[in-house]
């Protein structure tokens, strides 16, 4: 690992921003790869539907609301 260091040093500084760059978007794929697998499995879990159900249900009666607004709205033209 040493060596390593010791070889990046002595390049260029362009050279060490490229390397820079390309490990900055590797390790931001790898992230968001590790994000939405975990994101899969939490989202197949029972307890988290339940959870996005109840949590969701103020929102159906909005757009409910919104509806019947809408629909009494253009009804009356």
């Amino acid at each position: 690992m040493e060596k390593i260091i010791h070889h990046m040093r002595r390049q260029p500084e362009h050279i060490r921003r490229h390397i820079l760059h390309v490990m900055i978007v590797i390790f931001a794929v790898i992230l968001f790869f590790l994000w939405t697998y975990s994101l899969g499995t939490n989202l197949t879990n029972p307890d988290t539907q339940a959870k996005i159900n109840n949590d969701l249900k103020p929102f159906s009666a909005l757009k409910a609301n919104i509806v019947d607004g809408y629909n009494s709205i253009s009804g009356s033209n």
